[in-house]
């Protein structure tokens, strides 16, 4: 795999350079060859999230120019967690961190490669730091971090301003650093990214390894995500905005992303896609000529549902989308991606064989009497599985339940629910 020059213009081009050491110096080291680089991922969760997601393709786009990835995930620092802004973290048990880096681990391999002449490799910072001792770290690290430079970080300052600091959480720039530092060493990893609120941290792993070892290494960082307004993204109505299926459906996953707001789509397409600079110019002019199709939104939503959770997934998220809102088949769903698309609508559940439609109409919420429902029956107002109900004796069979346990009623045009039948 040829190394490519051009690599660091489309970085810029994308958005994501919001901070680095030197670009001409980080120029030059990506165009002279292989440059070995890493991004770290703490298990402060059981999933990684739309944040992590920008240093995952960014990791992704080295590599596929001929770098060489290391990513981290911090079983160490996971222990101890960055610095918030306000209030100090609570500290998980060394079992649940230790789950959570098998997770992120998993997590991450899939989003590059792990095979060929630049192939990445995933490690985990507990292992050089199980063994450290508390003299030799201080020795080692501690004296090449001057106390009031460490004061004057922004994060610092702030807490420090708010009543105070642990020295546990004061103490985590120097175990990230120490991170770079053993990667510099062990494997000649010049290069640290990660996002903008990361760059203390990293710039202090690159100073790290100028004093320690008097080498010159090369940093930058990814902007923040926001809207519009300036708030910061990845946030929804159930939490954040989780890559793993367990936690957020692929579904409301694709349906975030043909949410995204007109003035932030062309950002998120650079950002998170690997379309070229000339399709994605082209699908914001046709946006721009025609916003009411959505088009970019739906090329968004397609293209990092696919990234994530794979294009049957994908496929399947659209399929729920459209024989909900259009009318379409329900028959080739499955039962988790109808249970998702049928979250927001409300869902009822039913044990052993189910009542009637008349009675599922009032029980569902979409009618309030037996009464309104026949008359709503009669007037062919009422629909199972997008099919008209024109008895008001009809009773759900076997052969109606999707995906193996699900009816979907709907009165009118909009008025949707999900049954869930269980037990039958």
């Amino acid at each position: 795999m040829g190394v490519d020059a051009s690599l660091l213009d489309d970085l810029q081009w994308r958005g994501l350079l919001a901070h680095s050491t030197d670009l001409d110096a980080l120029r030059d080291a990506l165009s002279a060859g292989c440059v070995r680089y890493y991004v770290g991922f703490d298990p402060t969760a059981p999933s990684l999230h739309m944040g992590n997601l920008v240093q995952l393709v960014t990791a992704r786009r080295l590599q596929e120019a001929g770098h060489t990835p290391y990513l981290l995930v911090g079983g160490a620092t996971g222990m101890i967690g960055d610095p918030r802004d306000s209030g100090e973290r609570t500290l998980n048990p060394t079992e649940t961190v230790r789950e959570w880096v098998a997770r992120l681990t998993a997590q991450v391999s899939p989003f590059v490669s792990l095979e060929g002449d630049n192939a990445a490799t995933v490690v985990d910072n507990y292992e050089w730091t199980k063994d450290l001792s508390t003299l030799e770290f201080l020795r080692d690290v501690g004296k090449h971090f001057p106390v009031n430079r460490m004061l004057a970080r922004e994060t610092v300052r702030r807490r420090l301003e708010q009543g105070g600091i642990s020295y546990t959480e004061f103490s985590y720039v120097l175990l990230q650093s120490y991170d770079f530092l053993r990667l510099h060493r062990q494997h000649g990893v010049s290069l640290q990214f990660g996002g903008s609120d990361q760059w203390g941290n990293i710039t202090g792993g690159a100073e790290l390894i100028r004093r320690a070892d008097g080498a010159t290494v090369h940093a930058f960082a990814t902007p923040l995500i926001t809207k519009a307004d300036g708030t910061k993204y990845g946030k929804t109505e159930g939490g954040a905005l989780w890559l793993d299926p367990d936690m957020m459906s692929p579904y409301a996953f694709h349906q975030f992303w043909l949410n995204v707001e007109d003035a932030k789509v062309g950002e998120m397409l650079r950002i998170f896609t690997f379309l070229d600079r000339a399709r994605i110019e082209e699908i914001e002019a046709e946006h721009a000529e025609k916003p009411f199709l959505r088009l970019a939104q739906k090329v968004l939503a397609d293209e990092v549902t696919t990234l994530v959770h794979g294009a049957e997934e994908t496929e399947q998220a659209k399929a729920a989308a459209k024989a909900l809102f259009g009318g379409g088949d329900l028959a080739g769903l499955t039962g988790p991606t109808l249970a998702a698309a049928l979250a927001g609508t409300g869902t009822t559940t039913v044990q052993g064989d189910p009542p009637p439609v008349v009675d599922l109409l009032v029980d569902t919420g979409l009618c309030k009497s037996k009464g309104e429902a026949r008359r709503v029956v009669g007037e062919g107002g009422a629909y199972l599985n997008n099919e008209r109900v024109n008895d008001v004796d009809a009773v759900p069979g076997p052969d109606d339940l999707v995906g193996g346990t699900w009816l979907v009623l709907r009165r009118g045009k909009k008025q949707f629910a999900g049954v869930e039948v269980v037990g039958s």
